[in-house]
């Protein structure tokens, strides 16, 4: 059942992401080298290939240190979450795609969220999780911000308009980045807290 489901989900995630790459290079207006960096400069895109990524390894039966140990799979619940949740909350309202882009958007925002949530609440290592290891698991979104800052501040690229320096300015964006970092937190504290009370994992 798990590697069944891990599978699946596996296609779904890189479906969802090439489908996406192939849209945005067929509809770019730059390079395909500065479309492929701006791709890659959202975090939706780099938190679903993570979590396709991760679904592969349990997919193959491989091992990875990083991968298989309890907490991995609740750190990329979190951020898949996060990215969903900002979605439904802040950017639904202001884009509306059609066609392909419409059902890759729902997958990337809405799909794959749920998927990695099920797959959580299946098999996540719940008990063996410690709070203490939520303060790493900022690691990732802070890399995250400062690279899209240092790149938007050179190419005046921004991939949210909530990090958009050249329009809302640097202190709306600090702010705007704290109140996403306790998102972050509150997510991941609540993760760890309601594990320890659900029913161990399924093999």
């Amino acid at each position: 059942m798990k590697k069944n489901l891990a599978i699946a989900f596996a296609l779904l995630g890189w479906f969802a992401v090439i489908a996406q790459y192939v849209l945005m290079i067929e509809n770019r207006v730059t390079s395909t080298t500065e479309a492929t960096i701006r791709f890659f400069s959202f975090f939706t895109i780099l938190t679903n290939t993570l979590v396709a990524i991760y679904f592969t390894y349990v997919a193959l039966g491989k091992n990875s240190k990083l991968l298989n140990k309890p907490g991995a799979l609740t750190a990329i619940t979190v951020y898949i979450l996060v990215v969903g949740l900002v979605y439904q909350f802040v950017l639904r309202a202001i884009w509306e795609p059609t066609g392909l882009q419409k059902i890759v958007d729902e997958l990337l925002h809405s799909v794959v969220p749920v998927t990695t949530l099920i797959f959580w609440y299946l098999y996540e290592e719940k008990s063996k999780i410690e709070l203490k290891s939520t303060v790493n698991w900022l690691i990732y979104p802070l890399i995250y911000l400062v690279f899209i800052l240092l790149r938007g501040s050179i190419s005046d690229f921004y991939p949210y308009p909530f990090v958009n320096v050249a329009e809302i300015g640097m202190p709306q964006v600090l702010t705007n980045s704290v109140v996403l970092l306790l998102v972050f937190i509150v997510l991941s504290t609540a993760f760890v807290w309601i594990g320890k009370r659900l029913p161990a994992k399924q093999k």
